[in-house]
């Protein structure tokens, strides 16, 4: 483990290197990509110079400890021994998990598609709710949203919503999230109080540039229509809003957010690409999950992987057996905790595989 460390802390001094050749700043594309690959790393360095200065202090302690014969003296010696004897595990175990290969996609921006399921008209609203959930959250973050398409319905729900996030570390915080989430709590258009169970699907894509995926033209079909909902009069009036077919795979995306046909076309792409790339990711690791199946994320969108209950102000993440009583904070786009969770326990079930 020392060993890959060293090279690690080589690395990023390499990196740091490059980054400052005017050279390597003129290609905006290989610049942008070591600093991503310099932001992956320097977490792992500052926690191995934590764990080295810890460790030297440990040994300092040890010898102290075996030196000191005074009564007073050997406590106070053996109380910084054991304190940094816990401490060294402890950022041990740390870079360990920091050493798990980590997704190259983790720092990628995303598409997110939610879509209401089972419930009617509350599913619709449960579907409005988890992206307002979502927006505030990348608020939070500092993250760009960008509306792509919508569906809704006469009461405010979305049949279906699909927008794009930019931000660091975007994909990789939000990744976890596809799955069907189902809510259990007192519909607006119940008269009686009771409480009902619907349910909405929640897809999250990697966003993927145009080498990544090889698209020919010959194969897509392309209609516009005109905008409804959302958007001025000219998106209402004009056939701004485009649609496009992949006649191979027969997926449909489609993109109605812009003024212009041209803008909504190249959104169109990038939700396609985002697709197909989806496609490719699950027929590459269709082997490995039929070996092992994550408990944390199976690529199994059908999975129920979180329930919201509103009567109980609880929120209950399946794939962990997590539960916490804090569903107000988490739905107003209080994630942060609730997805570190998460991520600390993908971590640990990707490090078991590979011991």
């Amino acid at each position: 483990m020392f060993d890959k460390l060293e090279k690690i802390v080589e690395r990023v001094q390499e990196i740091q290197q490059l980054l400052s050749d005017p050279a390597i700043a003129a290609d905006q594309k290989r610049f942008r990509d070591l600093g991503r690959e310099l932001r992956t790393l320097e977490p792992i360095v500052a926690s191995y110079q934590r764990y080295k200065k810890a460790s030297n202090d440990y040994k300092g302690s040890k010898e102290l400890l075996e030196s000191v014969s005074e009564p007073e003296l050997k406590a106070l010696a053996q109380e910084e021994y054991d304190t940094l004897k816990v401490r060294v595990a402890a950022l041990e175990e740390e870079l360990t998990l920091l050493l798990v290969p980590q997704d190259p996609n983790d720092t990628k921006n995303f598409i997110m598609e939610i879509r209401a399921g089972t419930g009617g008209e509350e599913a619709a609203l449960f579907a409005s709710d988890l992206y307002r959930m979502y927006t505030r959250f990348a608020e939070r973050k500092g993250w760009k949203v960008e509306l792509m398409d919508w569906n809704e319905t006469g009461k405010g729900g979305f049949k279906e919503i699909v927008f794009a996030v930019s931000g660091e570390n975007a994909y990789g915080s939000m990744k976890f999230e596809s799955g069907v989430h189902r809510v259990q709590r007192v519909p607006e258009t119940e008269a009686q109080g009771r409480v009902h169970t619907s349910a909405a699907s929640v897809v999250v894509l990697p966003e993927v540039e145009d080498v990544e995926i090889d698209i020919n033209p010959a194969d897509l079909q392309f209609d516009t229509y005109r905008s409804g909902g959302k958007g001025g009069q000219n998106v209402n009036k004009v056939e701004t809003a485009v649609r496009i077919t992949h006649r191979p795979s027969g997926i449909v995306v489609a993109c109605q957010q812009e003024r212009s046909q041209f803008q909504n076309r190249e959104r169109a792409m990038k939700m396609l690409r985002a697709k197909l790339y989806e496609v490719k990711l699950n027929e590459q690791t269709a082997s490995v999950a039929a070996q092992r199946k994550s408990m944390v994320k199976s690529g199994d969108r059908s999975d129920k992987i979180r329930t919201y209950n509103f009567p109980q102000n609880r929120i209950t993440d399946h794939r962990i057996g997590l539960t916490l009583y804090n569903l107000s904070g988490v739905v107003d786009g209080d994630l942060d905790g609730l997805i570190e969770k998460i991520r600390v326990a993908d971590r640990a079930e990707k490090l078991q595989a590979e011991v």
